[in-house]
This record gives structure tokens, sequence and C-alpha cells, in this order.
């Protein structure tokens, strides 16, 4: 009988699609953990498909190709080194599953599908896959190992099968996205799951950015006994060899391995937005990104994450003033470029604006100027980013946060137009302790400057689109404190006007914001993705019809 077991945990980011790329990463990921000595090595979910596939998976072409994957990876192990729990799309007869399968020796010694498909949510898995049938465990070298996937550990039916058909070790392989409430989460439910079947329990997770979802990694491992063994760093690619031992009763335990630091709410939330446009930009094989750089905090920071996650050399921002901007919005705009290191050139729109004024004026006679006008300048700068990104091929990043996208506070195919969002799901108050917090942290990895890279400035001022004279945010909105609270209370806790008025928020306010968040909706659906950061995205998290009569 096995009495030790060595056990490799590769927290890996694979791209959708790109299955040879995939397998180079579970190769290489299985010689690091032979160096390590491990005798096995499990992947996080899908990880030769990458996740989630969405319906790349339905083709019969990409199926085969997975299925061919598995036979490479099935043939590796003949070689006597460590076995694989690889994970993959695989079909049986005429149905498709999210699988796991067990390669050891030159052979496949078991498969087990995924039972419980998340419909909600990010989540619509029942659209390309069939629920596998109640799973017990696998028998590896002798030891019973359940291998529960993703949300089949989120209720106890799954794992209670397993430890009532023998599993001894308990192996989660997940695609676990981020928010940032769900590290806590995933702790909590390991440790349930590990008190209801008295085993120790293992959850491995994906880590990168896939489109609108980020990946944490963040990796760990419970004994039965409740107490962290090992946990993975968030937001990097990692292989890290347990050891496990029998014990004198015959259960397993896991010796106590590294354990990484704990991330703050703003680091990680940070953590995600750079890595989620890192990844959207280089998987994408996008040579860099151009940023409409105005001297708001918004610009700013969407600068910083930017230059973080790419190198300053990637990064093109562009001043774009008109008659309008202070020349505090251009000291700043110019200052923060510089203390980024990042090109920085100013193109002024007013030719446009005078431009379109002449072309329009014999339609808008006789009226007084109005959001039109104020439209015509975001307009205008949309399109000499778009032409900048033409013809230079950088990637446009728009920089509107979720306070402003959820009341429509951005004009469409101006300030809204481009590639991707890293704030689309950061509240506006989070935005300004973002910038405190990157002035006085540098993020493990970025490749960025140290120090200060905002300037003091565009966090205090107010602030203010600059499309009229004196214009400022709170004339159109009600402050961002109040607006944020109010808007988490619609989107995320999904609450009516009466119950965020019994709460103590102003009634017309209250009534005001809603009837912005439901009017928005067609904008929200033409905007570019986004990270998504907290539990309940305005995006695929929240999906309202854009014709909508209800009110309530």
């Amino acid at each position: 009988m096995t009495e030790q077991l060595s056990i490799a945990i590769a927290q890996l980011n694979p791209i959708v699609g790109d299955v040879a790329g995939n397998v180079a990463k579970v190769r290489a990921a299985r010689a690091e953990a032979a160096k390590q000595g491990a005798d096995l090595v499990i992947f996080a979910e899908l990880v030769l498909s990458g996740y989630p596939p969405e319906d790349l998976v339905l083709k019969p072409a990409f199926q085969r190709r997975l299925h061919q994957a598995v036979e490479e990876l099935r043939a590796d192990t003949a070689d006597g080194g460590p076995a694989l729990l690889v994970t993959t799309p695989w079909r049986e007869g005429d149905k498709l599953f999210n699988a796991i399968i067990a390669l050891d020796r030159g052979e496949i010694i078991g498969k087990r599908f995924k039972v419980d498909l998340p419909n909600y949510g990010v989540f619509d898995e029942k659209r390309v896959f069939a629920p596998g049938p109640m799973p017990g465990p696998i028998v590896f070298r002798g030891v019973r190992i359940g291998v529960p996937i993703c949300e089949d550990v989120w209720t106890p039916d799954v794992v209670e099968c397993i430890a009532e058909t023998g599993g001894e070790i308990i192996l989660v392989p997940n695609g676990s996205p981020f928010d940032v409430d769900k590290p806590e989460t995933r702790l909590q439910l390991g440790v349930a799951r590990a008190v209801e079947s008295g085993l120790p329990f293992c959850y491995v997770n994906q880590v990168g950015g896939q489109d609108e979802l980020i990946f944490d990694g963040g990796s760990f491992v419970i004994g039965a006994d409740r107490k962290m063994r090992v946990t993975l760093p968030s937001f990097r690619e990692a292989v890290v060899t347990t050891k496990w031992t029998r014990g004198a009763d015959g259960g397993w335990d896991c010796a106590p391995g590294p354990i990484a630091p704990t991330q703050t709410r703003l680091e990680s939330i940070y953590d995600a937005m750079l890595l989620g446009l890192r990844d959207y930009v280089n998987k994408n094989k996008f040579p860099g990104v151009v940023i409409g750089l105005s001297g708001g905090i918004d610009s700013a920071i969407t600068a910083a994450v930017a230059t973080d996650a790419l190198g300053a050399d990637r990064v093109r921002t562009v001043m774009m003033p008109s008659p309008y901007t202070s020349r505090d919005s251009l000291e700043d705009a110019q200052q923060c470029a510089t203390m980024l290191g990042i090109r920085y050139d100013i193109v002024s729109i007013e030719p446009a604006m005078k431009a379109f004024g002449e072309m329009l004026a014999p339609i808008f006679a006789g009226r007084n100027a109005d959001v039109a006008e104020e439209n015509i300048q975001a307009r205008a700068r949309g399109l000499t980013l778009m032409a900048i990104s033409n013809k230079f091929g950088g990637m446009v990043v728009t920089t509107g946060n979720k306070s402003e996208m959820a009341v429509g506070y951005s004009t469409l195919y101006g300030d809204m137009c481009g590639g991707y969002n890293a704030l689309k799901d950061v509240y506006k108050t989070t935005v300004f302790q973002l910038c405190h917090w990157r002035n006085q942290h540098r993020p493990q990895g970025a490749l960025g400057p140290e120090g200060r890279v905002i300037p003091e400035r565009i966090i205090t001022k107010p602030p203010s689109a600059e499309l009229k004279p004196d214009q400022k945010d709170q004339d159109t909105l009600p402050p961002y404190d109040q607006l944020d609270r109010i808007l988490e209370g619609l989107i995320e806790r999904d609450l009516a006007t009466e119950d965020l008025v019994a709460e103590g928020h102003d009634a017309v306010t209250v009534t005001r914001v809603w009837r912005m968040l439901e009017n928005a909706e067609y904008k929200r659906r033409q905007a570019p993705p986004g990270v998504k950061i907290t539990s309940r995205s305005i995006s695929k998290d929240r999906r309202y019809p854009i014709t909508n009569a209800f009110r309530g």
C-alpha cells in the first residue's frame, strides 16, 4: 500500500483555443514537477481548451484536436514520469463533457465528468456540456482520489458521494473567476467540504485573463483538520509540489508548505486590472495601447495600469484639448505621462469642432448649444484615438469607470470608443483609492516605475468632463460616494428603490439614479469588454432587456 504521495499543483495561464500552446504548458509543468519529485500533477479546469471556451467547444474540429492532445499526453506518461490529471472537454458518444482524465504509464486510468454545470452570472455551461454521473474516486497507485470539478464542490452532494465511495483525498480543478470577495468565499467553501467529508481538500485554480474574466489562482490545500497547509500566489503562474503521507489511522495529510502572502483588497483589484489588460493585449497580439490622457483621474490610473502591465514603450497617450480644457488639465496630463515615462502627444480637437459646427449650422440654426455639441467633442476624440490606433496598431483603451458606465455618463462612439476598458467594473470611489494605493506601492511584476506615478492634483481636483465652461461631474450626478452606494444596492444586491430609501437614501436621488441605470442599458451593450472586479459586473453578470417597461 502506498504510504507517501507527492502531488504537484500546476496553476497555469492557458489561452482559449490554443491547444498546442496549452499542451506545451502542461508538458513544461510536468517537467518542472518531475524535477520536484512529483508522482502526480493536477491542473485547473479545462486546461487544454482554456476556460471558458464558450461555443468554440461545439466545433467538431476543436473537439478532435483536444482528443488528439490527450492522446499525446497519454503517450508522454509512458516515460515513467509524473502521472497527469488533465482537464479538457471530452466527447463520449453523442455527449460532450467537462472532464478530468487520469493519465499514467501510457494509459488512461480513469475519467470523471463535471456533474453540476453552472448556469448563472458569467457561466453558461449547460449550453455546451452534458452533466456527468455522480462520481466515485479514481484509484491512483492504490490511493482513492476524488476529483470533483469546480462547481461540484459548491454544494455538498458530489464530495459526499466521493467520501461514501471510499475517497481519501479531494483534488479539485477549478476555473473560478475573480471578484474582490471571492478568495475568502473559496476558503470557507474548502473548510466546509473538509468538515463534511473528513477528507483533506486541494483547490487548484486557473490564473490569467480571458476577455472580461480574470482568474486569480490562489490555489490552496486544507487538511482534514481545517488548517491551511499550502497556498499558491495570486495572479501568477506556479508549479508547487505538495507532500502527502498516510497516517496511522489510514487518513492522508499534506505536509505544511509555502504560504503565499494574503493580498489587501486594493492590491487584488489592481493586480486583476493589470493582469486583465496584459493578457487581453498579449493574447490578442496587439503591439501596445493608445489612451486618451485628459488630466483626469480615470485616464491617469488607466495609464498607470497599462504601463505596469505592458511597459512604458508599449503605451502611447494623447491629450486632445478643446477650448474648454483647463490649463491644470494640460499640466497634469503632461506631468502624469512624465512620471510614468510614457509617450505623450497633443492633438487639438478644436479644428474638428469648428468643422462640425459649420457642417451642422444649417440644421442646428435657431437652437442653443447643448449635449449635442458636447458629444461632438467626445466623438472627435474617439475618432482621433481610433485613427492613431489604425495607423500604428495599438489598441485603444477606454477610461470610463463603473459609476459612469452604470448611469450612462458616457458618449457612444466617443469616450466609449475602444477595444478594452480596465475600469469597467471599478466604481469611482475605488478609483480614488487605487490612485492613492499605486502612489504608495509598485505591484510585484509591474513594469512601470517605482514611487508616485499620479500627480496629487489629479486626485484632489473635482472631476470634470470639460465639455463646457466650468463643468463638474456633480452638476449632473450625485456625489460619487452617495452614487456608488446606491449603485451597489441596485446592481450587486438587486434592491428595489424602496429598499434603498429604507436604508436611509434620499428617495428622489435613488429614483433618479435607478432611472439613469435602466435607461443606459443600450449604451452598455455597445461598450468594450472590461475586467470583472465586483460580485456583479454590468455586462455578462447582469443581462437586462433594453426594451423594458417594468418600473419598480
